[in-house]
């Protein structure tokens, strides 16, 4: 069975070279055409076992004795989600130990054509391919080596894995292995995205990296239910309560609203507005600041809490069930990539441990590359979008104030603004994204990690930095910034000084959350639909395995308490995003080469930190992006006539500029709390002020506290490992030693009886070197 294949165009001297080193595999040439060449790579018996144990890969030695107590009660209602036994388990469970060539007949080795799954025999024809030598030993240049490289330089065209048949029919030689077409069949087409998914089939095709990469989608996307649900009901009472808005009907009144006449909201272009006109943008805004945000921003702290310590314990029982305990530890060891063993040949001695280390040097320019970029980006966001704001105040220069919806009557200029800006924001967003992939890679290259896998470590923190800047600047500008820093009417502040002409930005009367909820929405669903119409599947491209949900978690995570459905979004979204992603791999592109990963790595602990920050976000958000505080403090402590109500809220929450103090003799309107013109303190702030800020800074302190308490106390109470899975780990080593002993022992009893009666037994002991002869002797006896 042929397991890689490599194709050229060209006769090149290298790679005669190449082929000629690869003595160990049988390789067969073809061509079609007498232009294209396909070098079709087998490799027999002999190379996989050998390399088997030198890459200590697991293989079964006796089938599982310990009884499956997993069903659970009324198990039948789970029946229309199930797949066929055959497709969920596609081999038998056994205990398994790390492979020994010559321990061979103690390992339960029936057809040793299929002994080693594909996934297993592409991932060693790779271990070999990406380690052998082209050059010529009187060249003595070890820099040549590996298959990576010819493809780089041309040599070859494309070397990749075989498929095992067409993904839509099954094989008509019936020794063919059809996992593609079972793969097809139940799991890589749409109309099956209420089943389950074939995770042991995914593992055996495709291997353990790919298969934890649709394990973690997966039960990301199960956990989102829960969180989808609970955001559309607090969306729905933010609907039901939709007629109880009384400071959006003080805005929309034209008794209140349409006489308030509110200050110019740039320079020089912008002329003065009425109240009135933000009346839609007002109401929309309730459907998202409302008392359900509060609760729902708790209730996503702790949820987040839930998914990471059931993934946990999730990932736990996939590390036993595809023996992997244990594996991080064997590959940092073992799997050293052939990049590192031919550029790091500096070395110097360890005092400590008197052993010599490779040691490579890191240029200093690549962080001072990452650091610049990180700022460009920032500050590139938060210019382009003053600029935008300002080219589309041009359009209401000169318009009276009864002339000022010139957007249409549903869209105020600032939400206009908003929108265009985050539209623009999305396309800037991926062209950056483009780059800075391509840079992660180059400085991770630049580095020459040892292992794979400090490789895929330092790689997804250097993707995760660029991208958590990239998608993330713009929500947390509106979310933080817009609106906090813009000083008052005739001392306003700008951004890089008065020359810029750039003043900075103000918020919308109904408040920053609705801006903030445009921007997260646009952000995150172009992203999601560039991602699953436009690109690969990040899990194909070798960049980074679990990229784009993480960047998605994030989105529903440190910005939900502005959009409540972005978790049903997401939830539709990542649906849609398996089923697209399984029918990529497995119709449109070429057999990835199967990789192992014992885990989801470093986006384990970005995660977790993302929860962390999640909760301190989302508070700062109710606090000072939305007017829930604001609104608290005004009706217990501020409203005139003593009533729990918010009548008379607009009014108190505008300030008072004169006019006249510039050129003109009337009053306009500002969002803030000052004194007015002619108070002995005008245009300080007001002791209100500084009661909304104390009740905000101690809302964030509450808040902060009760979540974290929960999501300690909920995490202690979690285990990392379930029960049933820490016992069958003990008793899977348990056995593996006895067993080892067992069949020593009885080598040891066929050694004895082939030596002649009454003669001195010459075996040496395998299993206690140690004692002496005749007491290994006796226990044999």
């Amino acid at each position: 069975m042929y397991v890689f294949l490599l194709c050229f165009v060209f006769l090149k001297e290298r790679r005669k070279l190449y082929e000629a080193n690869l003595e160990k595999v049988g390789l067969e040439l073809e061509t079609e055409d007498k232009m294209t060449y396909f070098v079709k790579i087998h490799a027999p018996w002999e190379v996989l076992a050998t390399y088997a144990d030198v890459l200590k890969i697991k293989v079964p030695f006796k089938a599982n004795d310990i009884p499956d107590n997993s069903e659970m009660p009324m198990n039948w209602l789970s029946t229309p989600f199930r797949l066929p036994g055959h497709i969920m388990h596609p081999e038998p469970d056994y205990f398994t130990a790390p492979f020994n060539k010559d321990k061979s007949d103690f390992f339960l080795i029936g057809d040793k054509e299929t002994f080693f799954p594909p996934s297993t025999r592409n991932r060693i024809v790779y271990y070999i391919l990406s380690r052998c030598s082209y050059f010529r030993d009187e060249c003595g240049d070890k820099d040549k080596k590996g298959i990576k490289r010819l493809l780089n330089n041309g040599t070859y065209n494309a070397a990749f894995p075989l498929h095992d048949s067409r993904y839509w029919i099954r094989s008509r030689d019936p020794s063919c292995e059809s996992e593609r077409y079972s793969l097809y069949k139940h799991w890589a087409r749409f109309f099956s995205f209420f089943k389950e998914q074939p995770l042991n089939l995914i593992r055996k095709y495709y291997g353990e990296k790919i298969g934890i990469y649709f394990a973690w989608l997966g039960f990301y996307t199960e956990m989102l239910l829960f969180a989808a649900i609970v955001g559309t009901i607090c969306f729905v009472y933010g609907f039901l309560t939709y007629d109880d808005n009384e400071w959006s009907k003080e805005i929309c009144s034209a008794e209140i609203g349409g006489k308030i006449v509110m200050c110019p909201l740039c320079d020089k272009k912008c002329g003065y507005w009425k109240l009135n006109s933000t009346c839609n943008s007002s109401w929309q805004s309730h459907l998202f600041d409302n008392v359900g945000t509060v609760f729902f921003a708790i209730f996503m702290g702790i949820w987040v809490t839930l998914f990471l310590e059931f993934w946990k314990r999730r990932q736990a029982r996939l590390e036993y069930e595809w023996d992997l305990v244990d594996f991080e530890e064997e590959q940092q060891q073992l799997q050293l990539r052939p990049e590192y063993e031919t550029k790091c040949t500096n070395r110097k001695l360890n005092r400590i441990t008197q052993v010599f280390v490779f040691v490579f040097h890191v240029v200093t320019v690549v962080s001072v590359l990452k650091i610049s970029l990180i700022i460009a980006c920032i500050i590139g966001v938060i210019a382009y979008r003053l600029a935008v704001y300002a080219a589309f105040a041009s359009i209401m220069k000169d318009n009276p104030t009864t002339h000022l919806q010139v957007v249409g009557p549903l869209i105020t200029p600032q939400l206009a603004t908003s929108v265009t800006a985050s539209c623009i924001n999305f396309v800037i967003i991926m062209i950056l994204n483009l780059m800075y992939e391509r840079v992660a890679v180059w400085i991770t290259d630049m580095e020459i990690p040892k292992t794979h896998l400090e490789y895929e470590n330092k790689l997804t923190v250097k993707m995760f930095l660029f991208q958590f800047v990239n998608y993330y600047s713009s929500c947390f500008y509106v979310a933080f910034f817009k609106g906090k820093f813009v000083g008052y009417p005739g001392d306003y502040v700008y951004m890089f000084g008065k020359w810029s002409k750039l003043r900075n930005e103000e918020c919308d009367p109904g408040g920053c959350l609705i801006e903030l909820t445009t921007q997260l929405v646009i952000v995150m669903t172009g992203k999601q639909v560039w991602v699953g119409v436009v690109s690969l599947p990040l899990s194909l491209t070798g960049i980074s395995l679990v990229c784009v949900p993480v960047i998605q978690f994030g989105f529903i995570t440190l910005f939900v308490a502005s959009f409540p459905l972005a978790p049903l979004l997401a939830l539709i979204n990542n649906i849609i995003e398996v089923r697209v992603d399984s029918w990529k791999l497995t119709t449109q592109f070429r057999r990835p080469v199967a990789a192992k990963a014992h885990s989801i790595g470093a986006w384990q602990e970005i995660l977790n930190g993302m929860a962390i920050l999640s909760v301190v976000t989302n508070a700062f958000i109710v606090a000072f992006t939305s007017d829930m505080i604001p609104r608290l403090v005004y009706m217990y402590a501020y409203q005139p006539q003593g009533e729990m109500n918010m009548k008379g809220y607009i009014n108190n929450s505008l300030s008072v500029f004169n006019i006249s103090d510039l050129c003109s003799f009337f009053l306009c309107r500002y969002r803030d709390y000052r004194y007015p013109p002619g108070h002995e303190k005008q245009y300080a702030h007001t002791m209100q002020f500084w009661h909304i800020l104390a009740a905000k800074l101690a809302f964030i302190i509450i808040m902060e506290h009760v979540v974290f308490l929960v999501k300690f106390f909920v995490a202690w109470m979690i285990p990392d490992v379930p029960s049933d899975v820490r016992a069958r780990v003990k008793r899977e080593r348990y056995l593996v030693q006895e067993y080892l002993h067992n069949y020593e022992v009885e080598k040891l009893k066929i050694q004895l009886s082939q030596n002649n009666h009454g003669e001195e037994c010459t075996c040496t002991p395998m299993i206690y070197p140690s004692l002496p002869k005749h007491e290994v002797l006796s226990e044999c006896l």
